[in-house]
């Protein structure tokens, strides 16, 4: 009898060790380039095959990089999904629910840079059911770098991305720092966390906070907690709450979208400007 209890015991905590089941997550290939592809996790809710959806692209750590995909249950938002919660909000703006496609590319070194980004995003805005004025970035820890390089890199990059949330992220190019007017001008907020038992992470996001504010006040916030370089489960988590707006990140990320650029009329032609 013991031996039977032993081994169903064992067959229980391997199920839920696992990763869930194939309809929750997809492996796919995305690119990075004209010439190479990366693997990647993705989520696509269940719904009206004409209804486009909000995007997260999420960033992994450094631990993660390399060529094993199942890593990238280990944190972040495949975690959260993997464990059964589901990555939805109601936008308290016009009070509707939004569910939401997250991408995960697993990158061979480091991270995801913008350039490979930009690739992504071509890719997965072609091929699957994106609303692109919602597309969100966030990132812990190399994920968290990045986050803010893609922020920071260039216009045309940063005039696509309605709003990011970096998690520790360790220091960026020094040409980076000098872009924040990208980020002021596009408009873009974000909302950072990082901790005071880490504190070249937590140096680094106030750093980059108040270069954001040295063009446009009103675009960051900072949740500063008392951890080490951990504790994003918690934030991922749906049930997280910030405690001066009581939102969590994907409630949070829903407040900001992109706003299409006027489409301009040429003679002997007329085009609407969509809202």
């Amino acid at each position: 009898m013991k031996r039977f209890l032993l081994f169903a015991l064992l067959i229980i905590l391997t199920i839920a060790g696992a990763p869930g089941p194939l309809g929750t997550f997809r492996e796919i290939t995305v690119p990075t380039d004209d010439w190479h592809k990366v693997p990647a996790l993705l989520h696509v809710p269940q719904g009206n095959a004409k209804e486009k959806y909000p995007l997260i692209i999420c960033f992994h750590g450094r631990s993660i990089a390399g060529h094993d995909i199942s890593k990238l249950y280990r944190e972040g938002i495949p975690r959260q999904i993997r464990e059964g919660r589901k990555i939805q909000a109601v936008n308290k703006d016009d009070g509707k629910l939004y569910k939401f496609i997250v991408l995960a590319p697993l990158a061979e070194s480091w991270g995801i840079n913008p350039s490979q980004l930009e690739f992504i995003l071509n890719d997965v805005v072609k091929k699957y059911p994106v609303d692109t004025s919602r597309i969100y970035l966030t990132g812990y820890s190399a994920g968290g770098w990045c986050t803010l390089m893609s922020m920071t890199e260039s216009k045309r990059l940063t005039s696509r991305i309605a709003a990011a949330v970096p998690m520790s992220p360790p220091p960026m190019y020094p040409e980076n720092y000098s872009r924040f007017k990208l980020v002021s001008d596009a408009g873009l907020h974000a909302w950072y966390f990082a901790g005071s038992a880490e504190p070249q992470f937590l140096e680094n996001s106030l750093r980059c906070i108040d270069s954001t504010n040295h063009y446009q006040k009103g675009l960051v916030k900072l949740t500063r907690h008392e951890k080490a370089h951990t504790g994003w489960h918690e934030f991922y988590d749906p049930a997280y709450r910030d405690s001066t707006d009581n939102l969590n990140i994907y409630e949070w990320m829903l407040q900001f979208k992109r706003v299409p650029a006027p489409v301009q009329r040429h003679k002997g032609s007329y085009s609407k400007v969509s809202r």
